[in-house]
C-alpha cells in the first residue's frame, strides 16, 4: 500500500497521544511486561510514524514495566537452507567463511518491520545475543528478559519467551494475526511435538568470530492461527481497534498453557 493510499484510508492522523489512549482502552497498563507484535501500515497514517508508536507504548507501560519485541535475523543461518531466495551451492562455503559475526548492536533484523527496527535503536533498549532469534527489551525487567539468551533451543525455557512467561507477561498483537505469535513456540518445546534439528550461525566466542552449530527444534507455525482462534473462544482475549488496526491483548502464560494442551491433544490423536 502506498502512502497516498494509506492517507486516503485514514480518516484522521493517528498520533502518539491517540495511540496511547487506544492502548490504555485495550487494557495495556503501567508496569505490564508486554511482548509486542505489530504492523505499522495496519495502524494507518501516523504523525511521527514508528517513533510515535514506540513512544505511545512507552508512555503507557512506563519504565515500571517492560516492552519486548522480536528482533530476529533469519539470514544469520545455514545458507544451505536458504530458500527465499536460495543461493548457488558453490557460494555456501564462502558465505560460511566470511559472514560477519552476529552483533546485537548493528546486525540488522530481517523482515521484522519498521516499528521493531525503530524500537531496537531507542535509548535504553538492549538486545539479546542470539544470532537467529534475538529480542529487544526496554524497562524494568529488560536485563532479566534478554541477557543470557541460550544458543541451544533458542525459543525455549531459557529464552526471552521463557522469562516473559515467568514474569506473567502479556502479548499485544497490533494489526497482525496469531500466525506471528512467537510465544506459541514455547508450547512446541514443552510438548516435544517437533523433531530436533541443528542450526548454524556466525557468532563471537571469546572475542573471536566462529561459525557454530547448535541444537534446536523444527518450528512450525501452521497451527498457530487455529490455536489462537480456539484460545479466543475461552474469552480471555481483549480486542479493540488501535488506530485502524484490529488488535488483541492477552496473558502470555494463559496462551502458552492453552497451546500446550492443544499440542498434547494433537499428539495423542496422531
Amino acid at each position: 500500500m502506498s502512502e497516498k493510499e494509506l492517507i486516503s484510508k485514514t480518516p484522521f492522523p493517528q498520533t502518539r497521544h491517540s495511540l496511547a489512549e487506544n492502548l490504555g482502552a485495550l487494557g495495556v497498563q503501567k508496569g505490564m511486561v508486554l511482548l509486542v507484535h505489530s504492523s505499522l501500515r495496519r495502524i494507518g497514517w501516523i504523525s511521527g510514524g514508528p517513533v510515535a508508536v514506540v513512544q505511545a507504548l512507552m508512555d503507557v507501560v512506563t519504565e515500571e514495566g517492560t516492552i519486548v519485541m522480536p528482533t530476529h535475523s533469519g539470514d544469520y543461518s545455514n545458507p544451505e537452507n536458504w530458500r527465499n531466495p536460495p543461493v548457488p551451492r558453490e557460494w555456501v562455503q564462502s558465505i560460511k567463511e566470511t559472514m560477519p559475526a552476529f552483533d546485537p548492536v548493528y546486525t540488522p533484523t530481517r523482515n521484522m518491520g519498521k516499528i521493531v527496527d525503530c524500537f531496537r535503536d531507542f535509548p535504553g533498549v538492549i538486545r539479546s545475543d542470539h544470532p537467529l532469534v534475538s529480542f529487544a527489551a526496554w524497562g524494568k525487567h529488560k536485563k532479566r528478559i534478554v541477557e543470557h539468551h541460550q544458543l541451544d533451543y533458542s525459543l525455549g525455557e531459557h529464552s526471552p519467551l521463557g522469562h516473559i512467561y515467568a514474569l506473567s507477561g502479556h502479548v499485544l498483537l497490533m494489526g497482525v494475526s496469531y500466525a506471528v505469535n512467537t510465544s506459541f513456540h514455547l508450547a512446541e518445546y514443552r510438548t516435544d511435538i517437533r523433531k530436533e534439528v541443528t542450526q548454524e550461525s556466525p557468532v563471537r566466542v571469546n572475542g573471536k568470530r566462529e561459525w557454530v552449530i547448535y541444537k534446536d527444534i523444527e518450528y512450525d507455525e501452521s497451527d498457530f492461527e487455529t490455536i489462537g482462534a480456539e484460545f479466543e473462544k475461552e474469552g480471555n482475549v481483549k480486542r479493540r481497534i488501535i488506530g485502524l488496526a484490529e488488535s488483541r491483548l492477552f496473558s502470555q502464560r494463559e496462551a502458552v498453557d492453552f497451546a500446550v494442551k492443544w499440542f498434547e491433544k494433537k499428539k495423542k490423536n496422531g
